[in-house]
Formats: C-alpha cells, sequence, structure tokens
C-alpha cells in the first residue's frame, strides 16, 4: 500500500475500531503488523503510540475509558449501574444456552439475552464517551440496537459470531448517534449565525431607512435567498424587529 495521508488515516480508523472489540488496547505488535509495509521508524511508531494514548487507547494494556466521562456522566452511571446489579447474573453456561436458544428465534431468550449485554452497553458506551454525547444517550442506542441485534441473529452461522454481532451493532448505534448529534450542533450553530447576520443588517438598513425592512432587501444586502432570511427570523422566534411581518 502507497504510504499518503488517506491510507494512513484509514490505518489509524481501523485500528481504533479493533481497540473498541478489545477493551480500548492494542499490541505493540498490532500496530507493527498494521503500518508494517511502510518500515517505519522509531520516531514515527512512538508519534503513532502518543496518537492512541491521547484517543484513551491503551498500549498493551487497556486505556482509561473512564478519564473522558463528565460529572453527568458519572452520577448517571452510578445510579444505572445499581439498577443493573437487580438483574440475574448469567454463567458462561447459561450465557451460552441462551445464545442458541435465542438463535433458534424463541422470544424469550431473545429478551434474556438482551438482559445479558445491559453491562456490555455501558463498557462499550464508555469507550465513545468525550466526544460530544451524553452517556445516558449512548446506553440508550446502545440498549435498542441490543434489542435489535437480538431478533437479527439469522444473519449469524454459528454461536461463536453471536457476541461480535451484537457488540457490532452496539457500536454502530453509538458511532451513528454521534454523527448525527454532531451534525444537529453544526445545523443550529450555522442557523444562529445566520439569525446574528440577519439581525445586524436588519438593524444596519433599519437605521439607514428610519423604517423596518423587507425580507427582500435584507436578503439582496446579504447575497442570500429571502427563504434563508424567513428561517433566520423563523429561527428567532420572530425576535428580529427591524424587519416587517409578512403576516
Amino acid at each position: 500500500m502507497e504510504l499518503n495521508q488517506t491510507n494512513f488515516a484509514i490505518i489509524l480508523e481501523h485500528l481504533k475500531e479493533t481497540a473498541r472489540f478489545q477493551g480500548n488496547m492494542l499490541t505493540s505488535a498490532e500496530i507493527s503488523e498494521a503500518f508494517g509495509e511502510w518500515k517505519l521508524g522509531e520516531t514515527q511508531f512512538s508519534l503513532i503510540h502518543e496518537y492512541f494514548n491521547k484517543n484513551h487507547i491503551g498500549i498493551d494494556e487497556p486505556g482509561d475509558a473512564e478519564e473522558n466521562l463528565s460529572g453527568d456522566d458519572v452520577n448517571f452511571l452510578e445510579m444505572y449501574l445499581e439498577e443493573l446489579k437487580e438483574l440475574p447474573d448469567a454463567s458462561d453456561g447459561e450465557k451460552r444456552a441462551v445464545m442458541m436458544s435465542a438463535l433458534a428465534g424463541d422470544g424469550s431468550a431473545q429478551a434474556r439475552l438482551v438482559e445479558i449485554f445491559l453491562p456490555q452497553v455501558v463498557e462499550i458506551s464508555k469507550l465513545y464517551a468525550g466526544q460530544g454525547a451524553l452517556i445516558e444517550d449512548l446506553i440508550g442506542e446502545g440498549n435498542v440496537a441490543a434489542a435489535s441485534a437480538v431478533t437479527m441473529l439469522e444473519c449469524v452461522e454459528s454461536i461463536e459470531e453471536v457476541e461480535g454481532f451484537i457488540g457490532r451493532m452496539i457500536m454502530d448505534a453509538m458511532e451513528e448517534f454521534i454523527r448525527e448529534d454532531s451534525d444537529s450542533h453544526q445545523i443550529d450553530e450555522n442557523v444562529l449565525g445566520r439569525v446574528n447576520d440577519v439581525n445586524d443588517k436588519a438593524k444596519e438598513l433599519y437605521d439607514s431607512f428610519l423604517r423596518k425592512v423587507t425580507v427582500k432587501e435584507v436578503a439582496k444586502e446579504l447575497g442570500i435567498a429571502e427563504e434563508k432570511v424567513r428561517e433566520a427570523v423563523k429561527f428567532s422566534a420572530n425576535h428580529i424587529d427591524y424587519i416587517e411581518s409578512e403576516e
């Protein structure tokens, strides 16, 4: 593989995904093997190790996933984990038996399998902490994904693949939630910025014309579509007083 920024980033993301399946940990050997073709030097590998450490991924030992938890996250986890203690523990034997029954389509076994995976959802959620989403929301998304996954086990060829299949669906759900949450915040910030621009320009025109201005006039001055101005006015709950109402 050619050494370039794109391929380098792809390998880093693959290693980060591997780490999540391994309790937020990578081995030095795994990192060396991933970049083996490129014959990197000691300094370059040190920088790569530093990158993973900053992402709270341990090298040859588990990273501390709880470092990224906020005070609200910690408080929620304390209460939630107390609730989970009320669920009956499952031995390895019971877990395997439940998986077999769930694979066969047994509804009660599928429900029990979700219960068994609830603590694992918590552990997975910690790996995604510090990325802008509340741990409570991540756990909620993970629990829904687990409930969905146990009804889709026909996709799994053997009992050995069940745990990985459910874990992957939980991770995918959390990653998707983080992406959508980030996009939503970005949209809000963009609209808020436009509200400020529209308000400032409307006030400027108001001071110049000594009257309320129209949507068309503000849009023309800002060089944007009239609908964008109307969207900003609506987002402000009609608190831009310098623009004439179109009602």
